[in-house]
């Protein structure tokens, strides 16, 4: 199980951050103790660092450099900052990247996913299994007991993220989003179009309903 460090001075969101993590896998390690953050780091070796800017003592750009000299560990900012400036100086002290709060939770877990990716400290899974679906991620195909269906590369990253994520509503912009945090480049027009393809291969597939309009909302896998 992957740790995650959680550098967070309101505990509200400190806790909610926690339970996000722990749902979907990773081990939370919420910082309490402000005095020594890079001391904590070296004692508990995280895989993945979620840093505020505004703590007590010390700000979150001091505890970047700090990190930096200390531990070899990415770092994402999460911080109520939102201006271009801040997110310059966060990358610019070795964050590997800047969310700014209030986040969605499917991006926000999109970019943790990213950075362990590309940090190599995390192996995605070459199978997701859902509802009687499975998608190869290695094949780029999806079968279920009716046959198989081949996808291109959008469909099978659309469907990934709805796979990783099932029941929840997914915003069409949170998709994008997400899709563009994976070096994929889509727009509005063809999401809707991708999505329209994909659902008419999952229906030869006897899954015609599977993925579920939430007007104004998204899309779910249902």
């Amino acid at each position: 199980m992957q740790k995650i460090m959680i550098v967070e001075d309101d505990p509200v969101i400190r806790e909610e951050l926690s339970i996000l993590l722990k749902n979907e896998g990773y081990c939370p390690l919420p910082v309490t103790d402000f005095t020594d953050i890079s001391k904590q780091a070296v004692q508990n070796s995280p895989d993945l660092i979620l840093l505020d800017i505004g703590l007590p003592g010390q700000d979150g750009y001091a505890v970047c450099m700090e990190l930096g000299r200390a531990v070899s560990t990415p770092i994402i900012f999460v911080t109520g900052r939102d201006s271009g400036l801040d997110e310059i100086r966060a990358l610019s002290l070795g964050g590997d990247d800047y969310i700014t709060k209030p986040y969605s939770i499917p991006v926000l877990m999109a970019r943790i996913k990213t950075v362990l990716r590309r940090a190599g400290r995390v192996s995605e899974p070459d199978v997701l299994e859902v509802k009687g679906l499975r998608l190869d991620l290695i094949k780029g195909a999806v079968s279920s007991d009716a046959g198989t269906a081949e996808l291109t590369r959008n469909e099978l990253q659309i469907l990934a993220c709805l796979m990783e994520h099932p029941g929840e509503i997914i915003s069409r912009a949170d998709l994008i989003e997400t899709l563009w945090d994976r070096q994929i480049y889509i727009d509005d027009n063809t999401l809707s179009v991708n999505v329209t393809r994909l659902r008419g291969k999952l229906a030869r597939l006897g899954l015609q309903d599977l993925i579920r309009t939430r007007r104004g909302m998204g899309y779910q896998l249902i």
